[in-house]
């Protein structure tokens, strides 16, 4: 066996995100580094994974049949690796074996096995299986129709589950209560399930729900890698739910017997090795334990075990996957233990999701068994409310932690209803309700959370009491260690005292209450360490945990890199694509790189890439603690998207270098008032438009302009609350929405260019010359976002002139910015005219795609324009491609099915993928053409 392609997961979507391509990179590379010659089968260009980085040879092609079939003509593979791309990649593997490839072939499916994947995914046989082994499973039944299902849900007893087979993020799966709710759900779970089959089974919502991230080698050895915690019961999601590990409420009697069942399932499967997740229900009454579901590949909540313990999950099951036994394998974080030693952690790991409703008007808000979250942020502390507070503060949710910032909601009515229709808040609603005097029993009876993660939340809420008592002057240096302990950012503390977040951060200097910063070291230091890995956290003794961590860069100039914080709408996996490629450049260019991160998903929190990683909030008090530590020569905000880029300012002011762009030209960028003068001041046209600080002032410059009007707030990312809107009515209903989420925000009104085509254009800048890297025409018309427009690479119907006029526009522009690093400028054309809608000063989401479109490394050329000395003339820039490239928008419409498929100027796609075509007369591009107007809505 030489040759492995690993299968993908394809373009991200809700219930498949970013987790895969950090499993498939590590996998990948655990391989190359065996001396196996990896291949790999992705269609999104938006990831570390399908780069030259990763693997020996990426093909770029949709995860179909066809595809791995035209992969194996052209090349001799041995085996395939399908456990590494979600349920994407297994779903292929299996359609492949049963249309007979992998024999036809002569390739070895290694890792699991399709007869072990049959039996995982296949929910009648899992259940026997189950059975036969003794195991404690949901007593159910498959359906293939609705009568099927009625007569054995009447069988059970309502309520009931419904679960389809093969499906991802729980696509389909309901509680149903009644016969009446049964037609409908289980219609939709049959036409969602790849094999249309549809498990019934007994309902245990409201039990408390735990997952075993588990390993199994050939020889049958096995380890647990971690238990993780769901808060909220069975019912929700677990990627919607708000996870801990290690487990805090599981007695160790019920773990000993979960782990027996896992151990026993694992070794059952044939001819399996590798990562595992293995969900189980518990009765909080009883400890009755039921087995719910095994996923036989590495999972969403793999990539969180591996970074809450340290321990590399996807990479040692590829390894286990060519035949290592977990006894030959070497645990990486402590370098002197193996594979076989079972992590330990002294410490507190909280997940907390990321939903996007608000792109989704109209959308049902309340949780259930479909998982509709984007991202996660991840928070780890010594106590379980550190890590919650750290985790939330990492949301980007405008707020500042968990309460303590005067959004807390007092009505009691909504606060009850709150606490028993589970939505994105409810952990706002657990607190503002304690606060508000809710006994804890009626939280947890309407929760359904355990008793002792409120007794948590209320001991926060009790010393939020005792800060309220004091003012700046009062507060006493033991009241504020204990805040800073249980997670209270500095601001959150200024907030209960009635003083300013430097006045706090002042006391903390004069008191010495300073952080101290802890590594993850899988062993709760039982061992040294030999991972550069961070947390930070409060403790009395000692100021720190000793020396920094020394690379092999040690003595070189530091650099630190922010990154882009959780996965969302708008914000994807593509800044960390730039975040991993700007600290493999840095590294080349003989800097220690430093990276900043809070997103367990992706490849940028991998302590392997960087020399020092810090897993803390991109959020300025966490941020700034770092840098006064390490002390770097400056700070990369451009690569990480909007997040970094909206510190640049605080950073500035407190005399940290930027590299790269400058503030101010940032603030001229963003700030589109500013940035209309400097257009008019250069001579280049933009559609007319004004700047509203009220209501009455907004509609008479809507007048003024003439309807229809594009409306939106200022420093926003994905077009967040913009508009197009038509007359006075929805103008006052888009600007009282604007003011009531983002108070303050001054509005931004521009004349509409209706009937006009979108393009964009992204360039590497020197401070003096302009580098283009790629000029892009959409194909659906303006007023759908950028992100969510089919980009065609290049222009396809713009004439020359438009082309040379985009290209002199952009340059005025990054001379005057004296830009440096990466600038992103979005054009409307009507005719042969062209308007300048706006200029993002840092990576745009298309780089990703540019970089593989045209086979160049963008990011390493700007890392060495902004640290290395480089000129954008030492670079040879892409002139042509042979046919096209075109960047497709994937959505998750199907998650929200109470609403229509509508696009407009605020971004709703998940993910994207990438296709070549020889010419316009392509059958793709034809059908897209045919069909770009059919969604623009308002």
């Amino acid at each position: 066996m030489q040759t492995i392609l690993i299968l993908g997961s394809g373009p991200i979507v809700i219930g498949q995100a970013a987790e895969f391509d950090y499993s498939g990179s590590q996998a990948a590379r655990a391989l190359r580094a065996e001396g196996y010659k990896v291949h790999l089968l992705n269609s999104n260009p938006a990831t570390i994974m399908t780069d030259r980085v990763t693997a020996d040879v990426v093909h770029l092609l949709p995860l179909t049949v066809e595809s791995v079939e035209a992969v194996l003509r052209r090349h001799r593979i041995d085996a395939v690796l399908p456990t590494m791309g979600g349920q994407t990649a297994l779903n292929l593997a299996m359609e492949c074996a049963r249309r007979g490839l992998w024999d036809r072939y002569g390739v070895r499916v290694i890792g699991a096995s399709t007869q072990a994947i049959e039996v995982a995914e296949d929910r009648e046989r899992f259940r026997q299986w189950g059975e036969s082994l003794g195991l404690p499973v949901l007593p159910g039944a498959i359906a293939r129709s609705y009568l099927e299902a009625k007569a054995i849900a009447q069988r059970l007893g309502y309520p009931v589950v419904l679960r389809p087979s093969y499906t991802l993020g729980g696509a389909g799966a309901q509680i149903v209560h009644s016969k009446a709710e049964l037609e409908k759900a289980v219609g939709r779970a049959l036409a969602l399930s790849p094999v249309h089959e549809v498990l019934v089974e007994k309902s245990v919502a409201g039990w408390k729900e735990f997952e075993l991230e588990v390993m199994r080698d050939r020889e049958g050895h096995f380890v647990v890698v971690c238990t993780i915690e769901n808060l909220d019961p069975m019912g929700i999601h677990t990627g919607d739910s708000i996870t801990v590990a290690p487990a805090q409420t599981l007695p160790d009697a019920a773990f000993q017997r979960m782990r027996e069942y896992a151990k026993v399932l694992l070794r059952s499967f044939p001819d399996f090795a590798g990562g595992c997740n293995v969900q189980f229900a518990m009765s909080p009454y009883t400890e009755e334990i039921y087995l719910i579901e095994v996923n036989p590949r590495v999972s969403r909540s793999s990539a969180l075990a591996s970074k809450a313990t340290g321990y590399p999950i996807a990479r040692i099951a590829a390894l286990l996957a060519v035949g290592k036994r977990l006894d030959e394998i070497r645990n990486p974080v402590t370098g002197t233990t193996s594979a076989f030693f079972e992590p330990s952690i002294d410490y507190v790991v909280v997940k907390v999701p990321r939903w996007n409703f608000d792109k989704f008007p109209g959308a049902r808000r309340e949780l259930g068994m479909q998982m509709r979250s984007v991202g996660e942020a991840m928070g780890i502390g010594r106590s379980f409310v550190e890590a919650l507070q750290k985790a939330i503060q990492s949301l980007e949710l405008r707020r500042n932690g968990l309460g303590a910032d005067g959004r807390e909601v007092q009505d009691l009515t909504q606060l009850l209803k709150g606490l028993e229709h589970p939505s994105w808040n409810r952990i706002f609603y657990v607190h503002d309700a304690l606060l508000a005097g809710v006994p804890l029993r009626t939280i947890h009876k309407l929760t359904g959370i355990d008793e002792w993660f409120l007794h948590e939340i209320q001991a926060l809420v009790d010393l939020e009491r005792a800060l309220m008592a004091h003012s700046v002057e009062t507060l006493s240096p033991e009241l504020l260690w204990q805040a800073k302990q249980m997670g209270l950012g500095d601001r959150q503390i200024a907030h209960l005292v009635g003083g300013l977040e430097s006045q706090i951060f002042q006391l903390r200097e004069k008191w010495g209450i300073r952080r101290v910063y802890k590594r993850v070291d899988t062993c709760a230091a039982e061992f040294e360490a030999q991972t550069p890995y961070y947390y930070s956290t409060f403790e009395r003794q000692g100021e720190d945990e000793g020396p920094l961590f020394t690379s092999v860069r040690e003595g070189k100039p530091r650099l630190l890199i922010l990154g882009s914080g959780p996965n969302r709408i708008g914000q994807g996996v593509e800044f960390d694509y730039c975040c991993v490629h700007g600290v493999l450049a840095a590294q080349k260019l003989g800097y220690e790189a430093l990276m900043l991160n809070c997103n367990p998903e992706t490849v940028s929190t991998d302590p392997d890439i960087s020399d020092r990683l810090y897993f803390e909030p991109v959020f300025w008090e966490h941020v700034y603690e770092v840098i006064r530590r390490e002390q770097p020569v400056g700070v990369v905000v451009q690569l990480g998207g909007q997040t970094p880029l909206k510190l640049a300012e605080k950073l500035h002011r407190y005399g940290v270098p930027l590299l790269g762009t400058d503030w101010e030209a940032i603030d001229l960028s963003e700030d589109r008032g500013k940035f209309s003068a400097l257009l008019e001041e250069l001579g280049v046209p933009y559609p007319p438009f004004g700047v509203a600080h009220t209501p009455d002032e907004a509609l008479a410059l809507a007048e003024k302009l003439g309807y229809p009007v594009l409306v939106r707030p200022s420093y926003v990312l994905g077009g967040q609350r913009m508009r197009i809107v038509v007359d006075e009515e929805e103008l006052v209903e888009q600007i009282v929405t604007i003011l009531r989420e983002m108070p303050g925000n001054r509005i931004l009104i521009d004349k509409f260019l209706a009937g006009a085509v979108e393009a964009e254009l992204d360039a590497l800048c020197d401070g003096e010359q302009i580098g283009v890297i790629g000029l892009m025409e959409h194909i659906e018309p303006a007023g759908v976002h950028s992100g969510d427009s089919t980009a065609v690479l290049p222009p396809f119907s713009l004439s020359p002139a438009v082309e040379a006029t985009m290209r002199e526009y952009a340059e005025k522009l990054a001379r005057r910015l004296r830009v440096r690093g990466f600038m992103n400028v979005q054009y409307a054309v009507q005719g042969e005219r062209v308007y300048v809608i706006e200029a993002n000063l840092r990576a745009s989401r298309t780089v990703p795609f540019l970089c593989k479109a045209y086979d160049r490394p963008f990011v390493q050329w700007a890392m060495e324009i902004l640290v290395g000395g480089k000129r954008v003339q030492d670079f040879t820039f892409p002139d042509k491609l042979e046919g096209y490239a075109l960047k497709l928008p994937v959505f998750s419409f199907d998650r929200f099915p109470e609403i229509e498929k509508t696009l407009g100027p605020e971004m709703r796609s998940t993910g994207e993928e990438i296709r070549f075509v020889s010419g316009l007369d392509d059958r793709l591009f034809q059908e897209l053409y045919a069909l770009r107007s059919l969604y623009l809505s308002r």
